[in-house]
């Protein structure tokens, strides 16, 4: 979609981004200045978590200038120390999400991800139920090596703009819509259910400053049921909802063949890249054996694409790369790390969770009320990073005052943010739906429906499958 489109179509938002940029400066100054019973570096810590959390809510800015602000205000305004303002950044997680986006730019400059794609195309089959599995089946297969949902859709959708134009189809058919959709809202879930997307690493670094490890092998394993279920589910439902207006792919698999010859034969530049991937998931995949951090797997493994010998990456490579994700998850961190300083963790877990404890009487009912929780709160924050980064602290404070087990709780909250039903909730829907090729309607249709499914499965998995790989 052009820009111009894409920018008419977020017209409609301007009132209300200038009210909430309004209520960015008058709820944290009549916070600041209240005559409320708290310390005063308590209710100064709070009048700047609440600009934070209230500009990511309302898009006031970009979400990492508003994170480097509150972190900057707490440290000029004397609240806490330096140390603590800044401490996320000094954390393991932002440099996590770093390692792990200079990982997918490594499949995607050397080629290694498209080459994949087609090469599973290829294998599924050429009618259009086979290629739809055979798009969700790379999506998961990508986020092994691409760990960003919004790179994963832009490499499948110059798949899928192939594949519409093969079918010989316009933009508002079935099969057009069907396959944007999926490689969109696929690539959202998978983000959850393995520790890939900066949602997903600014989740677990959150549940280890709770003091709990979080094993890269131990999330994917537990989450595994339900990314079969996923994988299936959502292709019964886009052919239910939008069924095809032609069989098979015309061409077929000449028309496959000729996309993968274009790509020239396997590159030394993708063997390396294979090599340097394939280390990283198996290092990732056993971390319960070695005990060494993902992040530093990450990170170590980016920064090897780096060396001179190597050649995968460039300092221009470098340059070019967004650190604003990065910036973004550092500073949540950061605020969390300055609630918990000054004692406002125990002050707003009372406030936002104590409804809760009658509730969580046991694993069933514990299950349903965190995901129906976190997914209506998930509906009035415009990103799963401030979702994740502004409900998770209170959560894990929670978790630890009334002795339930915060990895349980915190996974279960994370999956639940996986639950959506508009575009706004995700960058990853935003990029997907901006191609044009499907409707808020049908993301409605499609999102709540899985969103369900995905709650049915959640019921299942955390009473009967968790205690078996020691999540309790």
């Amino acid at each position: 979609m052009s820009a111009p489109a894409l920018a008419a179509r977020r017209a409609p938002f301007g009132l209300s981004r200038h009210i909430g940029r309004a209520a960015c400066v008058a709820v944290p100054l009549a916070l600041w200045f209240a005559p409320l019973p708290l310390a005063p570096t308590t209710q100064h810590a709070l009048a700047i978590a609440s600009f934070m959390v209230l500009a990511w809510i309302t898009e006031a800015m970009d979400h990492a200038v508003t994170g480097l602000i509150g972190c900057f205000l707490f440290w000029a305004l004397d609240v806490v120390r330096f140390n603590v303002a800044f401490g996320g950044f000094a954390t393991a997680t932002p440099w996590f999400l770093l390692g792990a986006m200079l990982i997918g730019l490594v499949a995607s400059k050397s080629g290694l991800a498209r080459r994949l794609a087609y090469w599973v195309m290829l294998r599924v089959g050429i009618t259009y139920p086979r290629i739809l599995f055979g798009l969700i089946l790379t999506d998961f297969l990508l986020t092994l090596i691409v760990p960003s949902g919004i790179a994963r859709i832009v490499i499948m959708a110059a798949v899928a703009l192939g594949l519409v134009e093969a079918f010989c189809v316009q933009r508002g058919s079935n099969i057009a819509r069907g396959m944007f959709l999926i490689i969109t809202y696929t690539a959202a879930l998978f983000d959850k259910m393995i520790i890939a997307g900066a949602s997903s690493i600014t989740a677990r670094g959150l549940i280890e400053r709770a003091g709990v490890e979080v094993q890269w092998s131990q999330w994917f394993v537990a989450f595994l049921p339900c990314d079969v279920i996923t994988i299936v589910v959502a292709w019964a439902l886009i052919l239910w909802l939008f069924p095809p207006e032609k069989a098979a792919l015309e061409g077929g698999y000449d028309y496959l063949r000729a996309e993968l010859k274009k790509l020239g034969p396997f590159s030394a530049m993708e063997t390396k890249a294979a090599l340097l991937i394939g280390a990283a998931t198996l290092l990732w995949m056993t971390d319960f054996m070695h005990h060494i951090s993902s992040a530093k797997i990450g990170l170590g493994i980016g920064l090897i694409a780096l060396l001179p010998y190597v050649g995968l990456l460039r300092t221009d490579d470098l340059k070019n790369v967004n650190y604003l994700p990065v910036f973004f998850v550092a500073a949540a961190l950061s605020m969390a790390g300055v609630l918990q300083a000054t004692k406002n963790i125990e002050l707003l877990t009372n406030i936002a969770f104590a409804w809760m404890q009658p509730l969580m009487t046991n694993v069933v009912i514990s299950t349903a009320v965190l995901y129906w929780t976190a997914f209506v709160y998930h509906l009035f924050l415009s990103s799963d990073i401030p979702m994740l980064g502004t409900s998770l602290p209170l959560l894990m404070n929670f978790a630890k005052t009334h002795g339930l087990n915060p990895l349980a709780l915190g996974m279960i909250w994370t999956f639940a943010s996986a639950g959506k039903i508009f575009a706004y909730q995700s960058a990853v829907l935003v990029v997907g739906y901006s191609f044009g090729f499907f409707n808020a309607r049908d993301l409605l249709r499609v999102g709540l429906l899985i969103t369900i499914v995905e709650f049915i499965a959640l019921m299942i998995i955390v009473p009967l499958y968790w205690p078996l790989i020691g999540i309790h």
